[in-house]
């Protein structure tokens, strides 16, 4: 199974994302500026790099979310918790 999993960074990013979309890329550009310190360049490159991993989308300068928050914490708890739970034998569905 792949797991959803985002570099500290593409995490922040995202958190922006799924608290203000959908939002203009413009918009997007200022907040990221304002809450992560980032420069415009930095902000348009994460975009194009996750709508090429699919979890946004950039239409007509509005960005929106194609991955919700909770699946990708779901799949980051699991990424980490599954090996444990096999470690000590019990099946990861049992324990949750």
């Amino acid at each position: 199974m792949e797991y959803l999993k985002l570099c500290d960074s593409d995490y922040r990013f995202m958190q922006v994302v799924w608290q203000e979309a959908p939002i203009n890329s413009g918009e997007l550009v200022k907040l990221c500026e304002e809450r992560l310190g980032w420069k415009k360049s930095t902000t348009y490159t994460t975009i194009r790099k996750l709508c090429q991993k699919g979890y946004i989308q950039n239409e007509h300068a509005i960005v929106s979310v194609l991955i919700p928050q909770e699946r990708v914490q779901s799949d980051e708890s699991a990424y980490f918790v599954k090996p444990f739970m096999a470690f000590i034998g019990m099946p990861y569905t049992t324990a949750f």
